[in-house]
Protein backbone atom coordinates (compact mmCIF):
# COMPACT_ATOMS: atom_id res chain seq x y z
CA UNK A 1 0.00 0.00 0.00
CA UNK A 2 1.45 3.79 -0.76
CA UNK A 3 0.48 7.06 0.39
CA UNK A 4 1.00 10.29 -1.09
CA UNK A 5 0.38 12.87 1.68
CA UNK A 6 1.54 16.82 0.56
CA UNK A 7 -0.74 20.25 0.94
CA UNK A 8 -3.60 20.74 -0.79
CA UNK A 9 -4.22 23.21 -3.63
CA UNK A 10 -7.84 24.23 -4.92
CA UNK A 11 -8.38 24.40 -8.94
CA UNK A 12 -11.81 26.37 -9.79
CA UNK A 13 -11.56 24.06 -12.77
CA UNK A 14 -11.20 20.79 -13.58
CA UNK A 15 -7.62 18.87 -14.20
CA UNK A 16 -6.77 15.26 -14.54
CA UNK A 17 -3.71 13.02 -13.49
CA UNK A 18 -3.96 9.58 -14.93
CA UNK A 19 -2.25 6.86 -12.36
CA UNK A 20 0.31 6.21 -14.71
CA UNK A 21 1.87 9.16 -14.50
CA UNK A 22 2.55 9.18 -10.85
CA UNK A 23 5.86 7.52 -11.41
CA UNK A 24 9.24 9.79 -11.48
CA UNK A 25 7.30 12.65 -11.42
CA UNK A 26 9.23 15.55 -11.43
CA UNK A 27 6.97 18.44 -12.99
CA UNK A 28 3.24 18.67 -13.47
CA UNK A 29 1.97 20.68 -16.29
CA UNK A 30 -1.86 22.15 -16.37
CA UNK A 31 -3.91 23.38 -19.12
CA UNK A 32 -6.86 25.93 -18.96
CA UNK A 33 -9.63 26.59 -20.74
CA UNK A 34 -12.22 29.28 -20.59
CA UNK A 35 -12.30 32.74 -20.31
CA UNK A 36 -9.56 33.30 -17.55
CA UNK A 37 -6.45 32.03 -16.14
CA UNK A 38 -7.29 31.38 -12.51
CA UNK A 39 -4.94 33.04 -10.04
CA UNK A 40 -2.38 31.09 -8.31
CA UNK A 41 -0.76 31.35 -4.91
CA UNK A 42 1.17 27.65 -3.88
CA UNK A 43 2.74 27.74 -0.55
CA UNK A 44 6.17 25.49 -0.92
CA UNK A 45 4.93 22.48 0.09
CA UNK A 46 6.49 18.72 1.04
CA UNK A 47 6.01 15.65 -1.12
CA UNK A 48 6.29 12.77 0.24
CA UNK A 49 5.48 9.42 -0.82
CA UNK A 50 5.60 6.29 1.86
CA UNK A 51 5.01 2.67 1.37
CA UNK A 52 3.32 1.45 5.07
CA UNK A 53 3.69 -1.33 6.86
CA UNK A 54 0.99 -3.67 7.86
CA UNK A 55 -0.81 -2.38 10.63
CA UNK A 56 0.00 -4.92 13.06
CA UNK A 57 3.90 -5.04 12.11
CA UNK A 58 3.51 -1.06 13.52
CA UNK A 59 1.46 -2.54 16.38
CA UNK A 60 4.36 -4.76 17.78
CA UNK A 61 7.13 -2.56 16.90
CA UNK A 62 5.00 -0.37 19.20
CA UNK A 63 5.08 -2.48 21.68
CA UNK A 64 8.79 -3.75 21.84
CA UNK A 65 9.35 0.36 21.34
CA UNK A 66 7.10 0.80 24.61
CA UNK A 67 9.17 -1.97 26.37
CA UNK A 68 12.22 -1.36 25.44
CA UNK A 69 11.98 2.43 26.79
CA UNK A 70 9.88 1.00 29.68
CA UNK A 71 6.71 3.39 28.72
CA UNK A 72 3.69 2.86 30.61
CA UNK A 73 1.28 0.76 28.82
CA UNK A 74 -1.23 3.72 27.82
CA UNK A 75 1.92 5.73 26.70
CA UNK A 76 1.15 7.45 23.04
CA UNK A 77 3.30 5.53 20.60
CA UNK A 78 2.18 5.47 16.92
CA UNK A 79 3.61 4.63 13.55
CA UNK A 80 4.39 8.57 13.85
CA UNK A 81 6.26 8.84 16.90
CA UNK A 82 10.01 9.60 16.81
CA UNK A 83 11.98 7.44 19.05
CA UNK A 84 14.13 10.71 20.10
CA UNK A 85 10.59 12.40 21.25
CA UNK A 86 10.49 9.58 23.15
CA UNK A 87 13.40 9.66 25.22
CA UNK A 88 15.36 6.97 23.33
CA UNK A 89 18.79 7.94 23.61
CA UNK A 90 21.55 6.29 20.54
CA UNK A 91 21.75 3.36 23.14
CA UNK A 92 18.22 3.01 23.58
CA UNK A 93 17.69 3.27 19.72
CA UNK A 94 20.38 0.40 19.23
CA UNK A 95 18.79 -1.72 21.71
CA UNK A 96 15.00 -1.39 20.07
CA UNK A 97 16.49 -2.28 16.96
CA UNK A 98 17.86 -5.73 18.40
CA UNK A 99 14.75 -6.40 20.25
CA UNK A 100 12.97 -6.12 16.22
CA UNK A 101 15.62 -8.56 15.50
CA UNK A 102 14.72 -11.25 17.66
CA UNK A 103 11.27 -10.50 17.71
CA UNK A 104 10.86 -10.73 13.67
CA UNK A 105 13.63 -13.27 13.28
CA UNK A 106 15.51 -10.62 11.36
CA UNK A 107 19.28 -9.09 10.65
CA UNK A 108 19.14 -5.29 10.24
CA UNK A 109 22.48 -3.59 8.75
CA UNK A 110 24.54 -1.08 11.18
CA UNK A 111 23.64 1.32 7.91
CA UNK A 112 19.95 0.75 7.80
CA UNK A 113 20.15 0.65 11.78
CA UNK A 114 21.24 4.39 11.92
CA UNK A 115 19.19 5.56 9.88
CA UNK A 116 15.43 4.37 11.85
CA UNK A 117 14.11 7.10 13.25
CA UNK A 118 10.23 6.68 13.66
CA UNK A 119 8.33 3.64 14.58
CA UNK A 120 6.28 3.59 10.81
CA UNK A 121 10.71 3.78 9.76
CA UNK A 122 11.45 0.58 12.07
CA UNK A 123 7.95 -0.98 10.22
CA UNK A 124 8.68 -0.75 7.19
CA UNK A 125 12.26 -1.99 7.00
CA UNK A 126 10.72 -5.14 8.60
CA UNK A 127 8.51 -5.87 6.04
CA UNK A 128 10.98 -4.82 3.42
CA UNK A 129 13.30 -7.52 5.26
CA UNK A 130 10.61 -9.98 5.00
CA UNK A 131 9.78 -9.83 1.68
CA UNK A 132 13.35 -10.16 0.90
CA UNK A 133 13.93 -13.22 3.35
CA UNK A 134 10.67 -14.88 1.66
Amino acid sequence: MASITTSSVFFPVSCSLKQNQVSNLKMVSLSFTGNSFPSLRLQPSRFRVACAAKPETVEKVCEIVRKQLALPADSAVTGESKFASLGADSLDTVEIVMGLEEEFGISVEEESAQTITTVQEAADMIENLKAKKA
